[in-house]
């Protein structure tokens, strides 16, 4: 195996990483800045708010992404496997 086929494989593990994890990092941004927003109007500064429907929110994204981010991650193993066996 050459440092061309270790570097497209690296690259593809990264962007398969990125497009399982960006989903629920997007989700938690943005509650987390609602939540923000919500606490700098009413200004109670209480750090339970923070971290419970964050909890809950990802939570729920999860539940609801777990198919596309179960397509994504065997598709990626399967081409590695693929490419295992063309090696062989």
């Amino acid at each position: 195996m050459n440092e061309e086929i270790t570097l497209e494989v690296a690259r593809e593990a990264i962007l398969v990483t990125l497009q399982v994890a960006a989903p629920l990092m997007l989700i938690a941004m943005v509650i987390g800045i609602v939540i923000a927003l919500f606490q700098a109007m009413t200004q109670i500064q209480e750090m339970t708010i923070t971290f419970v429907p964050k909890i809950v929110v990802i939570f729920i994204g999860m539940l609801v992404l777990l198919p596309f981010m179960l397509r994504t991650l065997t598709s990626f193993t399967e081409r590695m496997m693929d490419r295992i066996i063309s090696l062989g």
